[in-house]
């Protein structure tokens, strides 16, 4: 009995070392690819544009309480105002006429100042986004040994993955 025991003990030994061997020997050569999805970033790059404005600017105003025009058009305003009617109704007219037209050429000068303008060329600048997308690679999702991971490639691998000593092999396959 003892003998069995033996024998069948060798036996169980040489059978396990044979099935690790057996693992061993048949270490898979490649990953099976699952999905493999290509990973893009978006990026703003962003620059100055600049371009020459015509821009208008009242001119500076030389007489700013508009004395001139008021006195221009009181005399005027005066001159008219006599022409019409006689004795008190004429200075009445007159007064009348210079207060009018005071007020008239007062209102004309203002309108022209406002008009008097000058032109000069401005630089105008904004920032403006160049956008344009970067390829960062694939994220690679595989399946090795039963497992399921994810593994970023600089390129597409296709169906599979090939792997050396039980590690993935990630360098893209030689040029021809």
């Amino acid at each position: 009995m003892v003998k069995g025991i033996v024998v069948g003990a060798v036996a169980v030994t040489a059978l396990a070392a044979g099935g690790v061997g057996y693992k061993v020997m048949t270490k898979p050569v490649f990953a099976e690819v699952v999905a493999a999805k290509e990973v893009k970033e978006t990026v703003k790059t962003p620059r100055e544009e600049c371009e020459d404005v015509a821009v208008q600017h009242q001119a500076p105003v030389k007489d700013e309480h508009r004395i001139a025009g008021t006195v221009v058009g009181a005399v005027a305003g005066g001159l008219l105002g006599s022409a019409i009617g006689g004795g008190t109704g004429k200075k009445v007219a007159t007064v009348a006429g210079a207060a009018a037209g005071g007020y008239a050429g007062n209102r004309v000068q203002k309108n022209l100042q406002e008009k008097d303008v000058q032109t000069t060329t401005e630089r105008r600048c904004k920032t403006v986004y160049d956008t344009s997308v970067k390829h960062l690679g694939y994220d690679v999702t595989y399946r090795l040994d039963g497992r399921q991971d994810v593994v970023r490639m600089a390129f597409d691998p296709g169906q599979q993955i090939p792997v050396k000593d039980g590690k993935l092999v990630l360098d893209p396959p030689a040029k021809n």
